[in-house]
């Protein structure tokens, strides 16, 4: 049996790109990266505990490995990892993201 992920041990860290701005802004959409053992229900809690929002809609992908070439040799230059972009309701925010 799978061990129980924590609630702190679900979110990793806020994903801080323009695009991501901009999602916050405009569709009160913010990025994170999440465990890769996470599921929905997971994320959609720690959320809603950590910060203190009401979470409409979680959607999860995970994002490839980035590989490099020297010669011949493939090498990754960057582990896959899991990305949640988590709605949450109208007329609230993360303050992380409007810092």
């Amino acid at each position: 049996m799978a061990k129980e992920l924590h609630l702190y041990d679900v979110i990793l860290r806020p994903v801080i790109t323009e695009k991501s701005n901009i999602a916050a802004d405009d569709n009160n959409q913010y990025t994170f990266e999440v465990n890769m053992r996470a599921n929905k229900i997971q994320v959609k809690e720690a959320v809603e505990i950590i910060f203190d929002v009401d979470v409409v809609k979680v959607n999860t992908m995970v994002m490839p490995k980035k590989r490099g070439r020297r010669g011949r040799k493939f090498y990754d230059r960057k582990q896959a990892w899991k990305k949640a972009v988590i709605t949450v309701r109208s007329g609230q925010t993360i303050d992380l993201f409007n810092a």
